[in-house]
């Protein structure tokens, strides 16, 4: 499947290299180019495209406020959002997860990792740069009043979903989270699913903002991926 990408980026040049980029693949093609927010929703209803990728700072409507009303939108629930930005601060990062984004990434990432992003995000999983998942951490898990209680939505988890939600917060991907449980991607992503229903999340981004703002992940360093998994 040909994977269709929205361009939402008001610097000229730096677009028409991004559509370059895309459109040498084999597996994606740009359906459009926005300038702003505004063009960029107008766009997203009119192509329906699997991934936007993003700008934050552009003329009238920022993308961020463009990101949430993308993914509010019902006739829109397969489209992702890709923050691709200068900007990696904490208040981006916390207001992009809010809105909805499936990815947030650094402007300077290497050519084939912005393709691979898109790949992933197109496939319901979710990527994060290092100082975007480091933003993550500082501000919903080393906050000085963590919750005390479980939210009553995440009571409905099995163990193995929280397992599940707990990986996936801390950045790792379905193939990552497969290895290290020891299951199929496939299995993996039918989690997630289940696990964003339960808890009304419609965007795995949401999943990450539901467990970092309710305390369910601590501060921990994360798995290394091809670690096995041991019930203890």
């Amino acid at each position: 499947m040909t994977i269709r990408v929205l361009l939402a980026d008001d610097q000229a040049l730096l677009a028409g290299t991004f559509r370059i980029l895309i459109d040498a693949g084999d597996d994606m093609k740009v359906v459009g180019v926005a300038a702003n927010g505004t063009q960029a929703v107008r766009l997203a209803r009119a192509t329906t495209p699997e991934v936007v990728v993003m700008d934050i700072r552009m003329p009238g409507m920022d993308g961020l406020a463009a990101a949430e009303e993308i993914t509010r939108d019902e006739t829109l629930t397969n489209t992702r959002v890709l923050v691709l930005t200068t900007f990696e601060t904490d208040e981006y990062v916390t207001r992009a997860l809010r809105a909805g984004v499936s990815g947030f990434l650094g402007k300077g990432v290497d050519p084939a990792a912005f393709l691979n992003a898109i790949r992933t995000v197109a496939a319901g999983d979710m990527v994060l740069s290092p100082p975007a998942t480091h933003a993550v951490v500082t501000r919903y898990l080393a906050g000085p009043n963590p919750p005390t209680a479980t939210p009553p939505a995440l009571e409905t988890l099995t163990p193995r979903e929280r397992e599940v939600l707990a990986q996936a917060a801390r950045g790792l991907t379905n193939d990552e989270i497969a290895e290290y449980l020891d299951v199929s991607p496939l299995t993996v992503r039918t989690f997630i699913q289940r696990i964003m229903t339960k808890l009304g999340a419609r965007h795995r981004g949401r999943l990450v903002a539901i467990a970092y703002q309710t305390g369910f992940v601590r501060v921990h360093p994360p798995p290394r991926p091809g670690t096995r998994h041991t019930n203890t």
